[in-house]
């Protein structure tokens, strides 16, 4: 693997971060959001996210294929003044496992080094993420929210402060 993480710059890098967005929900959330709801996510739909929202994404490749992103910035409400937020961050299947997410979240954090915290939601049931967050050192701050995806499913906020 030759992995680098650098922004999201190119159309085939905007792309190849839509596909990972697409094939990332099929593989993680089959199971745990509506099966009506997923059938309704196109990779279409995933590749237009990629284009209207090009700022503050990450992108990981391995030599010229987007096998992972991460979208960060600052929090994006007003219940967290001074905290950064990991808005998403997703890696394929084949590529978990192999330190890809954790590089992508290393160089998401190096961008919010203006904030002591940072946050990030993850769907409660999401036993892979909340690991790999856990190792990371987010911890759940008891914060739910509802949100919908076909039928209500429950979010859980977690919170990792800066290290000293």
């Amino acid at each position: 693997m030759n992995l680098i993480i650098k922004p999201m710059e190119t159309e085939t890098e905007t792309d190849g971060k839509g596909y990972v967005h697409y094939k990332s929900w099929r593989e993680t959330y089959t199971g745990l959001v509506d099966a009506g709801y997923m059938e309704g996510v196109t990779l279409e739909q995933c590749r237009e996210t990629a284009r209207r929202w090009p700022d503050n994404i990450l992108v990981a490749k391995d030599g010229e294929r987007v096998v992972g992103f991460a979208a960060y910035g600052a929090y994006r409400d007003e219940t967290l003044p001074e905290h950064g937020e990991i808005f998403a961050i997703y890696v394929l299947k084949e590529y978990q496992g192999r330190k890809v997410g954790y590089e992508l979240m290393n160089a998401a954090f190096q961008r919010l080094a203006c904030y002591p915290k940072t946050a990030v939601w993850v769907l409660k049931g999401n036993e892979r993420a909340i690991r790999f967050y856990e190792r990371y050192g987010f911890r759940f701050d008891g914060t739910e929210s509802e949100i919908v995806l076909g039928r209500p499913n429950t979010e859980l906020r977690m919170i990792a402060k800066r290290e000293e």
